[in-house]
């Protein structure tokens, strides 16, 4: 059966149906992956039942693994992180926060995979915004003011020892090491160019950005405020519904994303890959 791609309702992401990605793939098959990827930037591939290690098998395929620097790794799979809530957790919703995965490291991840593993029958949607129209959308005296301009990006909102997932986060099944290295900062281009697209999109996120490199930080601070909730409109935003056995991959290069909840009483698990 040949590879079928079916768009989303909403501006970008599409389902992928007609290949088993627990076979092995011929070239052609990754590289059509790898084309309807980059054109609708978020792609879901339902009825896939795969195993840790069928699901390493396909990440491997997209590249080379990428680091998470302040998750645990499952025993025996060093590049696969479980992100899981059990039924009873009352400790904030993990990654509710909008983000791009990684942005604080000098080479951010160009992608991450989930394969659902335990899917709750209510809520847990995760929500994509597409980045490249946001960029697009901006006013011209905005772009002007960016386009040359670097956001400074810092894990230390989420993993230092304060932050939201530090000391004080109690009670959480997840794996997460917080560290002083999240303390770090990193800079990135506010309109960053894809690298295999060429197109512009905005890189800044309320996760990691922290400021604007050469600005004042009460101008920056206003300056992000705009731009963090321009960036995720409704006119951006893909809402992207689970299923049980199912893979889902992003570009961190041109889109950010947050989970929701609304699952109280239920497990939900997930296992993660990040593709350097």
């Amino acid at each position: 059966m040949e590879l079928q791609t079916t768009p989303s309702s909403d501006s970008f992401g599409a389902a992928v149906t007609g290949i088993d990605l627990r076979r092995d793939l011929a070239p052609e098959q990754v590289a059509a992956i790898r084309k309807a990827w980059l054109q609708h930037q978020v792609l879901a591939f339902p009825g896939q039942s795969l195993t840790l290690e069928e699901f390493e098998r396909f990440a491997a395929t997209l590249g080379p693994y990428g680091q998470d620097p302040y998750f645990d790794s499952l025993p025996d799979h060093p590049h696969v992180a479980a992100v899981r809530r059990d039924a009873d957790e009352t400790t904030p919703i993990f990654a509710e926060t909008w983000h791009s995965d990684w942005s604080f490291l000098a080479s951010p991840p160009s992608a991450t995979l989930l394969c659902s593993a335990i899917i709750p029958p209510v809520g847990g949607d995760t929500l994509f915004a597409d980045q490249y129209a946001a960029w697009e959308a901006l006013p011209a005296g905005t772009k002007a003011l960016l386009e040359k301009r670097m956001g400074i990006h810092s894990a230390r909102r989420g993993y230092a020892p304060d932050g939201m997932y530090g000391a004080k986060d109690k009670g959480r099944s997840m794996a997460i090491r917080y560290s002083e290295d999240a303390m770090a900062t990193q800079l990135h281009p506010i309109a960053r160019r894809h690298p295999e697209t060429g197109r512009d999109a905005l890189f800044v996120s309320p996760g990691y950005t922290i400021g604007i490199d050469g600005m004042p930080e009460d101008e920056a601070t206003d300056l992000l405020s705009e731009l963090f909730a321009h960036q995720k409109r409704d006119r951006f935003v893909y809402r992207h519904r689970w299923s049980p056995d199912m893979v889902v991959m992003w570009d961190n290069r041109c889109v950010v994303h947050s989970a929701t909840g609304g699952y109280d009483g239920h497990a939900r698990l997930l296992h993660r890959i990040t593709i350097a």
